[in-house]
């Protein structure tokens, strides 16, 4: 899994003086597009040699990155790809990135989360790979896709996707005599009514808030950013957002959500002890939740569901909570290269998914690990309805640059509302206004 916890266009002329002409990552040569092993050298004949650097877990019990790049060597003796993997926080290995960028000695292909994708590229870190990723489109999510753009520029491909599911204890929901809600009116009702037994079928993250409440808005149809020329257009509480802070502020006013933090003890707690019998969240947590739920009543009879049209989705549409992409940096020489091992590594599906990662890659789908399968048994496999819900992501969202700053404010005003010092209403409101403070603060034009 990607670290979860756990496009857009810059004023012109900052952005053109962000930029870096660098020498390549690799050496000797000029780029030229791969058609094939044996034509992938270099203009002198040297084989191509790219780094890819990652913050895969490689875990025990895990195909390790190395081993999966080592099939590619083995298969592609004039394109050889050498790994390193980062051991630190995202935001120190962009740190580092930005660092190697600027001494010319970057590696050519690099995870990055799609968050984050908007701040490398303002810092004029990521290569153009628009004419190269043309080709490799269809083998991934559009949503996800597009997710590694900016401005309408691709800089390079989605490996894992994080789409929001409904995750649900199926023995809980038999005996409460609820079934899985299909609109705004029934979800209440069922929540209600299991909440008078001292159980709940969801509950509200406020330390996942700018990730979930987003994630969220982006399913029900709106788009937070925009840009309007050469300036961003930010709307935060469009009819989209509306309508999740409508449904979250009827469940707290009736005291029909449990609210502890995602992230504490006391979440997982009440997971295993089954008073937790249901939550939105990103695919990725799968493992996460069966791990919690391990030794419970009902493990094994659970099941993923595609988010319900709760919020004016319909569909099965989803919105985007984590993931990340591997982008081509800035000076590679080898672009074309570093593509074509781009698309072959994010679509080695099973491998991948050994890490823990839902692939965003649409050419298969892969086999669910048996480190959680089970405890999902009581309904369709899923990895199943991961591939469904990565299929239905939003394909319009995207993040604006120095979107970290606005997470921490969602996350204060979502803790207001379950206090009822504020209304969920203002974790959107708030949101826009850090948002704009922001993008003007790094020099960004901002329409409205």
């Amino acid at each position: 899994m990607t670290t979860h916890k756990k496009r857009l266009m810059g004023a012109g002329a900052m952005l053109a003086a962000a930029a870096f002409a660098l020498a390549g990552c690799s050496s000797g040569g000029s780029s030229k597009e791969a058609t094939g092993a044996a034509e992938a050298t270099t203009s002198d004949g040297q084989v191509v040699e790219l780094t890819y650097m990652h913050r895969l877990q490689d875990a025990e019990g895990m195909t390790k990155v190395a081993d999966i790049v080592s099939r590619w060597n083995k298969e592609h003796p004039n394109i050889q790809v050498k790994t390193v993997k980062f051991d630190g926080a995202a935001q120190d290995m962009i740190q580092k990135l930005e660092t190697d960028v600027k001494a010319g000695n970057a590696a050519c292909l690099a995870q990055v989360g799609y968050a984050e994708v908007p701040e490398v590229y303002t810092k004029g870190l990521l290569e153009d790979v628009t004419q190269y990723a043309e080709k490799y489109k269809d083998n991934f999510s559009e949503g996800e896709y597009n997710l590694m753009g900016v401005d309408g520029k691709i800089f390079g491909l989605p490996q894992d996707t994080g789409p929001l599911v409904y995750f649900y204890d199926t023995e809980a929901f038999k005996q409460l005599g609820i079934e899985v809600p299909t609109n705004a009116e029934e979800l209440e009702a069922a929540a209600k009514k299991a909440a008078a037994q001292g159980k709940y079928i969801l509950s509200f993250q406020a330390d996942e808030a700018g990730n979930a409440l987003t994630a969220q808005a982006a399913a029900a149809g709106d788009s937070w950013f925009t840009l309007d020329g050469d300036a961003w257009k930010v709307n935060t509480t469009g009819t989209g957002s509306t309508a999740v802070a409508d449904v979250w502020q009827n469940l707290l006013d009736n005291k029909a959500v449990f609210t502890k933090p995602r992230w504490d003890a006391s979440w997982s707690a009440a997971v295993a002890d089954g008073s937790l019998i249901g939550t939105i969240g990103a695919a990725w947590e799968a493992p996460l939740i069966a791990g919690d739920g391990a030794n419970s009543a009902d493990a094994g009879k659970w099941a993923v569901a595609e988010l319900p049209n709760w919020f004016g989705n319909a569909d099965g549409a989803t919105g985007p909570d984590g993931g990340s992409g591997v982008a081509v940096m800035k000076g590679c020489q080898y672009p074309a290269e570093a593509m074509e091992f781009n698309n072959w590594f994010n679509t080695q599906v099973d491998d991948l998914a050994t890490q823990g990662l839902v692939t965003a890659a649409s050419t298969s789908v892969p086999a669910t690990p048996d480190s959680y399968g089970p405890f999902f048994a009581a309904g369709e496999d899923p990895m199943t309805v991961f591939s469904k819900a990565s299929a239905n992501m939003s394909s319009k969202f995207i993040f604006m640059p120095g979107w970290s700053s606005v997470t921490p404010v969602m996350t204060d005003k979502a803790n207001a509302a379950i206090d009822g010092s504020a209304k969920v209403a203002d974790v959107f409101s708030s949101a826009g206004d850090q948002a704009k403070t922001t993008l003007k603060d790094l020099g960004l034009q901002v329409a409205n």
